[in-house]
């Protein structure tokens, strides 16, 4: 029979799993919406799910707050709970971002060109992905995920970058595209910073798993001693 500290472990690893599945979807409805028209009830979803993101989050600092006032961790439960924190804030900051994403696709005119040219779809597609991965690294504890997750952040780093750039010198010599392209900017910056929180997430599962601390700028280091 489960001891009530196994129980409250467990309950601790469905709300992440939760907390990071509603996220997912989040992302998903944000670049949805970038790419396209979006629907007047999609904004209420992705509204309704943030707040029931911030629920979680309050409800998994107090379980881990619990644990530690009350019950005395052995070093693989203490490496969970302390990532599980860390965690946690991180997949509220992604939640945070799909929000701005949603705000700023409403406002952004004519941007279905600029978004065909510049494969902007494609890295919508790639962040899409490397959140499931993420969500899916922690659910199976899997730390050997943490290095594929590394790989994927920097080619979405590399292809915001790029279009960036592209945008940029686009907004030089077309006056029509300042407004769009600035928009557009802003949201490529807000995907680049969720993969960079997934990568933190990765970073805390291979924490837990391996009770060591690896930077995903330092995977060359990583794989080097693999």
């Amino acid at each position: 029979m489960a001891t009530h500290f196994e129980m409250e472990l467990d309950n601790l690893k469905s709300i992440i799993k939760k907390i990071g599945k509603l996220a997912e979807g989040q992302v998903s409805e944000a670049v949805k919406i970038l790419l396209q028209e979006p629907e007047a009830a999609e904004g209420k979803i992705i509204k309704k799910t943030e707040n029931k993101i911030d629920k979680l989050d309050v409800k998994i600092d107090e379980i881990c707050q619990s644990i530690f006032a009350l019950k005395q961790p052995v070093a693989s439960d203490l490496r969970f709970i302390m990532s599980a924190m860390q965690i946690s804030n991180e997949i509220e900051r992604i939640g945070d971002l799909s929000i701005s994403i949603m705000k700023k696709a409403k406002n952004i005119k004519e941007k279905h060109d600029l978004i065909v040219k510049f494969d902007i779809g494609d890295i919508g597609r790639q962040v899409e992905l490397i959140t499931a991965k993420t969500n899916k690294c922690f659910v199976e504890q899997d730390g050997k995920a943490t290095g594929e997750i590394f790989v994927l952040n920097k080619d979405i780093r590399n292809s915001c970058e790029d279009a960036i750039h592209d945008i940029i010198n686009e907004m030089k010599v077309n006056s029509k595209a300042v407004v769009s392209g600035t928009n557009l900017v802003i949201v490529l910056k807000h995907l680049e910073r969720i993969s960079e929180h997934c990568t933190n997430i990765a970073e805390y599962v291979y924490f837990t798993v391996n009770a060591k601390i690896i930077k995903h700028d330092k995977f060359e280091d990583l794989r080097s001693e693999e």
